[in-house]
């Protein structure tokens, strides 16, 4: 976190905005391609990436070992899952990619999702190891329901209560887990959430957030750690945990404010009711997904990238354009996101240039300063006294007070499928009216002459 505003993460001693989009959930487990994937990242200034800890696609392999018969021997780690894991985050962290690792993926757990997502496919269900039965196991056979937003029946995230009568799922979980993490507490790059969107009892999450806060201190490794929840309700009671538990929680994630939720004015506004329900203990407020023109049509998707940077919030990134799995189309839409598309690459480029012209740490959310402002019209940074920005997602008009008589003020403009800075037009009135230039995404970045 940065020293000055605990709002933002700080890396290598400075502030920094978490920007990214790339083509996979899992990209550890998608290594052709991948070096030129985080290279290309890296040339339209992203630095953030997500990896979950899965199995679903075409050329993923997965954690164990298997036989001759292709049962998984759980007792038996496949290295090639644990080299790739290892390569990517060495790969990461060469170009000071931020890396955040979801590792319970309930995707991977319930009913079947793309090519080798779901239960049917999972070493854990008792058809496919030599390790237990049902029987032996509580484990069932079918899953046939998806992750929803409250807690299922499903033993897998049941194992802590089960863990007093000799169950073998825990040991199970842990062994896993301390493989992981003997691998990633090595790098300083890293931010652990326990789950991708759960909607299982927060006692779950809550105990491996705490196993992995232990297993860092032994490590003498710094460490900070969150939990996905599923609910797109960031008042409901399970995010509300989230917030309370700032020993425990050290970063918020409200990516699913982008999902049928978050629209407009009502998503900027959710993320500003976050930063007020724990300004007594402000943290990092990331958005690991930033989902595509299914939810709401691609101009909202883009619209969300410059409301969370203009909400304070600490990272932007776009969802993966599933099911899109063969890596020559890695540069494609879809519906489900925008990755790391030709559109995508524009959009982080051009607020890359934006945040890179403010200083981010010092600046805050001050939409009242604006007149004659409608909702979702216009949304405006400040550093008062020094610089502004103001971002139209649309077409429109407002007035700005210059605090400062006799200044004369620089104002330039980007559209963000642009990434180029229009020539700089002079404010020399204490009062002007800010107008975008016409349709699109538009970014006035405002200084001192």
């Amino acid at each position: 976190m940065d020293k000055r505003s605990p709002w933002y993460w700080n890396y290598e001693g400075k502030p920094i905005v978490l920007l990214g989009g790339s083509w996979q959930d899992n990209m550890f487990n998608h290594p052709t391609g991948l070096e030129d994937h985080l290279d290309v990242m890296v040339s339209v200034g992203a630095n953030y990436i997500r990896n979950t800890m899965s199995h679903r696609n075409i050329g993923n392999v997965f954690p164990y070992d298997q036989n001759e018969d292709s049962f998984f021997d759980l007792d038996s780690f496949n290295k090639e899952y644990w080299n790739r894991f290892s390569n990517f985050l060495e790969l990461t962290y060469q170009r000071n990619i931020i890396v955040q690792l979801e590792i319970w993926d309930p995707w991977d757990m319930y009913e079947d999702h793309q090519s080798f997502g779901g239960w049917s496919h999972h070493p854990f269900n008792p058809l496919n190891n030599v390790n237990y039965t049902a029987e032996t196991s509580g484990l069932p056979e079918i899953i046939d329901y998806p992750p929803v937003g409250q807690s299922t029946e499903h033993p897998f995230f049941k194992s802590l209560q089960k863990s007093d009568d000799g169950s073998v799922l825990l040991p199970l979980q842990q062994a896993y887990m301390d493989t992981l993490l003997s691998i990633s507490l090595r790098y300083p790059h890293i931010l652990y959430c326990v789950h991708n969107e759960t909607g299982e009892d927060v006692t779950f999450g809550d105990y491996w957030a705490d196993y992995i806060r232990e297993q860092a201190s032994k490590a003498d490794a710094i460490v900070h750690v969150t939990d996905m929840r599923r609910n797109e309700n960031v008042r409901s009671e399970d995010q509300n945990h989230l917030y309370t538990q700032h020993h425990r929680y050290s970063y918020i994630d409200i990516s699913q404010n982008n999902a049928w939720e978050g629209k407009g004015q009502r998503h900027y506004d959710n993320i500003v009711y976050v930063k007020e329900r724990i300004a007594s203990h402000p943290r990092p407020i990331n958005h690991n997904k930033n989902y595509g023109a299914a939810r709401h049509g691609e101009e909202e998707s883009v619209a969300r990238m410059g409301r969370m940077i203009f909400a304070g919030a600490a990272s932007a990134r776009f969802h993966r354009p599933h099911p899109i799995e063969d890596p020559s189309d890695m540069y494609r839409k879809s519906d489900y996101g925008l990755g790391l598309s030709p559109r995508a690459q524009k959009i982080i480029q051009s607020l890359r240039m934006v945040t890179d012209e403010l200083d981010i740490a010092a600046a805050s959310p001050s939409n009242d300063l604006l007149g004659d402002r409608d909702d979702n019209e216009a949304f405006f940074l400040a550093v008062p006294g020094q610089h502004y920005a103001i971002y139209f997602p649309q077409e429109g008009s407002v007035i700005l007070s210059l605090p400062d008589r006799e200044s004369v003020w620089n104002m330039r403009w980007i559209n963000l499928d642009i990434a180029q800075w229009e020539e700089a037009t002079i404010l020399s009135d204490t009062s002007s009216i800010i107008t975008s230039p016409g349709k699109g995404h538009w970014v006035a970045v405002i200084k001192k002459k």
